[in-house]
């Protein structure tokens, strides 16, 4: 059956009752409206206005631009990874990154499930074709940490290529940062009763059902798996040389400021404007696994 027509439910704890949610009906039910927003420890009682998203975006914008000229005349590279469950607002976010960017040298990677020859690669193999050579920006809609969360939750790697992974990776980002490409590690954090909400409105949404994947589908009653195995990524993949930013992302206004704001902070590109690109919010973006507990 298909992601449009299967049936989908998950049962949650809600007030020390099991409640049953199935994402076909057409009314969310009170209990997860009223939790989303607040769901995962997210801080704030309310979104950020668009009004002031539009006016913060905005002046950051023009400082992708800065960046992007500073890179051409440079040679620098940047590279960036989007990780989070499914709905955290992955692809909102690289889409406000590069709005404004010249394509022609600011792209991103979204790899398919990997060809029978890719399979037999070198698991990481088939990501560094897609690095940025100079003067390129580049982010990866999810990345070479499917390993580290979707594929050994879904049974779609064996246990020793799941540890081999986690011993690896952090050798592997070694590397990047020894050959001076800018790297970072992006995780969006968001709730299970928001992540509900946004399947939810995909599923009636006629311009995003598209995006309600029968992965998605799945995935809802793994919930507890997908923290644990994000848990110990993050534990095990934190270094100090290619360090995880994580963002709580059920706004996904301020996620994408902070997201964007933290960059260009690290970027010593010409023409930075401190005051334009104005301070994180530590309440929504920290560093490592310590920020979600």
């Amino acid at each position: 059956m298909d992601a449009q027509t299967e049936s989908r439910a998950v049962t949650l704890s809600v007030g020390g009752t099991q409640q049953v949610f199935d994402i076909d009906l057409p009314d969310l039910p009170d209990w997860i409206e009223d939790k989303a927003l607040k769901s995962g420890g997210f801080p704030y009682d309310k979104k950020l206005s668009e009004k002031d998203y539009v006016k913060e975006l905005t002046q950051l914008q023009i400082e992708l631009v800065k960046v992007q000229f500073w890179m051409q005349k440079t040679g620098e590279r940047v590279m960036a990874l989007f990780e989070g469950r499914d709905a955290a607002g992955k692809g909102g976010a690289i889409h406000a990154t590069l709005s404004y960017m010249n394509p022609r040298s600011a792209r991103v990677v979204a790899l398919t499930k990997p060809t029978e020859t890719e399979r037999g690669q070198w698991y990481f193999q088939r990501y560094v074709s897609h690095f940025p050579t100079a003067g390129e920006f580049v982010l990866f809609d999810r990345s070479w940490y499917n390993r580290a969360g979707v594929e050994p939750v879904m049974g779609f790697c064996t246990p020793d290529q799941y540890e081999s992974f986690l011993e690896q990776a952090p050798r592997f980002e070694k590397l990047i940062d020894r050959e001076g490409i800018r790297f970072f590690k992006f995780w969006l954090d968001t709730g299970q009763e928001m992540q509900l909400k946004r399947f939810h409105d995909r599923r009636h949404d006629p311009l995003k059902c598209w995006k309600l994947s029968p992965m998605d589908i799945a995935a809802l009653n793994k919930w507890d798996d997908y923290t644990k195995k994000r848990d110990r990524m993050l534990k095990e993949t934190h270094t100090e040389r290619a360090p995880w930013t994580v963002l709580h992302a059920n706004d996904k206004r301020r996620a994408r400021l902070n997201l964007i704001r933290h960059m260009l902070l690290s970027l010593d590109y010409e023409g930075k404007d401190i005051e334009k690109i104005g301070k994180l919010d530590k309440k929504i973006i920290g560093s490592g696994p310590d920020f979600l507990k």
